[in-house]
């Protein structure tokens, strides 16, 4: 009886440890119930999760509170993306770790999305620190030729969904009218809010926008007809320089500018400066590349993020339609 007893407790733990085995076998196989899509920036994410819904497993890359012009992926990150079924990125000149990364990758088993591919890019700004020196050539680092900040043109958001629509459907033919769906609904929120800033911008104070942080919003003030001065390049690694701050402190006193908008995940020590200088008040504008963690456990999304953009655009510019 003792054996038998010792014999059904030893299959028990035999069958427990085989099955917590496998268990952890499927953890580090990454081998899902949903198929993963991985996205390197907030707006792809968001993008991404909403066509989804819950058919597909969609992850940012990006750890919260960290700004993409400083992210490097670990090796933890590169194997995300090669168990991964879709990656979805901006391009070179956004993610330039990418295509060594994509270089490696099996493109059988990994669908690659680049949203920006098709679409033209504007130029960087760039300053010498001579005179008024906002112009746009090709710079030496090739990252900051152009202005990858494209997510901030809601008309170039749409294509993006659409793009993103296209993948979905081929990857998955079955959720095809899920996710016309939800595309067709985000595509229609993008529109009504292109549309609000439009009708929000065009009879405004003033139409000079001066950012104390890197030049991410050409796209946007380019988009509704405002006069873009940032303190520095497209990339946070570009710091101002003690000319260009000065420069912007004298357009602040020259065009009677009332705000000065800083970025999140950017310290607003320029845009602080400029106001002490100038009496200006400073004002969040969200160039949304990823979001706090806090935000992040909130749910915000980026149309939201947007409407707040507005809301702060309307304020600082002293728009008519407040």
């Amino acid at each position: 009886m003792v054996k038998k007893i010792f014999s059904i407790v030893f299959f028990i733990l035999i069958t427990a440890l085989f099955l917590f085995g496998c268990q952890g076998n499927n953890k580090t196989t990454g081998q899902p119930a949903r198929p993963v899509v991985v996205t390197t920036l907030f707006p792809l994410y968001d993008f991404a999760r909403t066509i989804a819904g819950d058919r597909m497993d969609v992850q940012l890359l990006l750890p919260p509170g960290i700004g993409p012009h400083h992210f490097e992926p670990r090796p933890d990150d590169l194997a995300r993306i090669h168990r991964a079924a879709m990656f979805v990125y901006i391009g070179p000149f956004m993610e330039p770790w990418a295509d060594r990364v994509l270089a490696g990758i099996d493109r059988k088993k990994v669908r690659v999305v680049s949203v920006a591919e098709g679409i033209s890019l504007l130029p960087a700004p760039t300053y010498t620190g001579k005179g008024d020196n906002r112009h746009n050539h090709a710079h030496k680092n090739q990252k900051e030729s152009f202005d990858p900040h494209l997510w901030l043109d809601f008309s170039i958001d749409q294509a993006i969904v659409a793009r993103l629509l296209d993948a979905f459907i081929s990857a998955d033919p079955e959720g095809a009218e899920q996710y016309r769906r939800r595309a067709g609904i985000l595509t229609e929120r993008l529109a009504n809010l292109d549309k609000s800033y439009k009708e929000g911008l065009a009879d405004c104070q003033s139409r000079i926008l001066l950012h104390g942080g890197h030049a991410a919003f050409g796209y946007m003030t380019k988009r509704y007809n405002l006069e873009y001065h940032p303190a520095a390049g497209v990339t946070a690694e570009l710091e101002t320089t003690p000319h260009r701050l000065a420069e912007l402190v004298q357009q602040v006193r020259n065009n009677k500018v009332k705000a000065i908008f800083t970025e999140e995940l950017v310290t607003p020590r320029v845009a602080r400066t400029i106001a002490g200088e100038t009496g200006a008040t400073v004002l969040m504008l969200y160039a949304a590349p990823n979001l706090s963690p806090e935000d992040m456990k909130k749910g915000v999304t980026f149309i939201q993020l947007m409407e707040e953009n507005l809301k702060n655009l309307k304020t600082g510019l002293v728009c008519k339609n407040l």
